[in-house]
């Protein structure tokens, strides 16, 4: 039984209209980051390079407002090194008193490894530096945005996720660990900070066609690709409290849309379905829930 069966009445208040994108510059970062501006939202810009930044903000300068959306959102900009703690506390602080409190914090920044091939035959250097950029840069910005949140009454984090997570793959070890681990710390936001208001998500994109997929050699072939704008869908509905009761769980645009995960959502809760968890083998395993 989950806490939602027990008590489907754990609300968040309103929360307001901002956000906090990582990785912002580029790729499906940049595509979450201006879907959100066109649909109203103040967005915080973060990432490494600046001159990615301010190409997405030149960009977010032209939209138009998206239908049903009054006007756009502003955005502003924080070149920042995710790995570096002090460093994104600085930043997000600025962001803070530019944008008041931040309603939602999606963890999107990742590395992959040079190489496709399996963790024999890879650098375990090259392995960890993607640990460590895809786990430390969502643990700190995370936890440099939380205290906000949870002041404000609650907040919803948005890791962005992949497949590689939760199913064995033949290479990109360090990427499959990566998302693994957040998956792990999805569910533990919710374990820990669910009655407070926060709501965490992993949503996974699919394969979008970006930089970084275009140089994967197990897409070499692909002639189908997830468009950037299934991951916007799924985000506002996020961000709007649509699917608050699936906190906790995973979501995979291009096969979820809100509609089905509003509709399947009871199911979803009584099977304790897309969470991060070991699976009993059975109602006599000793090692069952």
């Amino acid at each position: 039984m989950t806490d939602d069966a027990v008590d489907p009445h754990l609300t968040v208040p309103e929360l307001p209209r901002t956000a906090v994108v990582t990785g912002a510059g580029r790729g499906i970062g940049r595509g979450l980051a201006l879907g959100l501006i066109a649909h109203g939202h103040d967005v915080a810009l973060l990432g490494r390079t600046p001159g990615h930044l301010e190409a997405v903000a030149a960009e977010a300068a032209g939209l138009d407002p998206a239908p049903g959306s009054d006007d756009v959102g502003r955005c502003v900009l924080v070149a920042v090194d995710l790995t570096d703690t002090q460093a994104v506390r600085t930043a997000s602080a600025r962001v803070e008193a530019e944008l008041g409190a931040i309603g939602l914090l999606v963890n999107n920044a990742g590395v992959l490894e040079e190489r496709e091939v399996a963790f024999a035959d890879d650098d375990v250097l090259d392995t960890w530096r993607v640990i460590e950029n895809n786990v430390r840069g969502p643990l700190n910005t995370t936890h440099a945005l939380l205290p906000g949140m949870l002041a404000a009454g609650g907040g919803r984090i948005v890791n962005i996720n992949s497949g590689a997570g939760h199913r064995p793959t033949k290479h990109y070890t360090g990427y499959g660990i990566s998302k693994g681990a957040l998956a792990r710390l999805t569910t533990l936001l919710d374990a820990q900070y669910r009655e407070q208001g926060i709501r965490s998500f992993d949503l996974a994109p699919g394969v979008v066609p970006t930089d970084m997929t275009a140089g994967m050699p197990v897409h070499s072939s692909r002639t189908q690709w997830t468009p950037i704008e299934a991951s916007i869908e799924l985000l506002l509905a996020i961000a709007d409290g649509t699917l608050d009761r699936l906190s906790g769980r995973f979501i995979r645009a291009g096969e979820d849309t809100p509609d089905e995960l509003v509709a399947r959502t009871d199911e979803v809760l009584m099977g304790d379905a897309r969470r991060f968890r070991l699976v009993p083998y059975g109602p006599t395993d000793p090692l069952r829930p």
